[in-house]
């Protein structure tokens, strides 16, 4: 299953704590995370989040004076099984679609995994992912 959410992209300058006052934020508004990516570039803060309320966080986010925009990504469910993720990226690569960022996460305890895909062509992508998840 592939499903289309909107990724919040916040930037800010890095210090300790960063992550945990974007994550306070995020929970005072009751919105869950699904997924997370975060790093720091020179002396700034990257914070890419997949939620289930991308507009209320937008909305927290924007309140507290954070830099924060929206992205479209692509997130797939596929099963947890070694190879799925080259799977997944051999079809992206025969279309020759460039994937500009992935991020993904999987328990062990769990059939399926999450990846969250940016990539030039989104919708396209969506199309060759979904039919490559179904039969995967």
């Amino acid at each position: 299953m592939i499903f289309t959410p909107k990724e919040v992209i916040v930037r800010m300058p890095n210090a300790i704590g960063t992550l945990n006052e974007i994550a306070k934020t995020i929970a005072d508004r009751g919105v869950n995370i699904l997924a997370v990516s975060a790093w720091v570039e020179g002396g700034q803060a990257v914070i890419r989040l997949v939620t289930d309320d991308s507009v209320r966080v937008m909305d927290a986010l924007r309140a507290q004076q954070y830099d924060v925009r929206e992205g479209d990504v692509l997130v797939s469910e596929p099963s947890h099984k070694p190879g799925m993720l080259h799977r997944l990226t051999e079809k992206l690569a025969q279309a020759e679609i460039d994937i500009h960022h992935v991020y993904a996460t999987a328990s062990a305890a769990q059939g399926q995994c999450l990846v969250v895909f940016a990539t030039a062509n989104n919708d396209r992508a969506m199309v060759l992912l979904n039919a490559s998840t179904g039969a995967a």
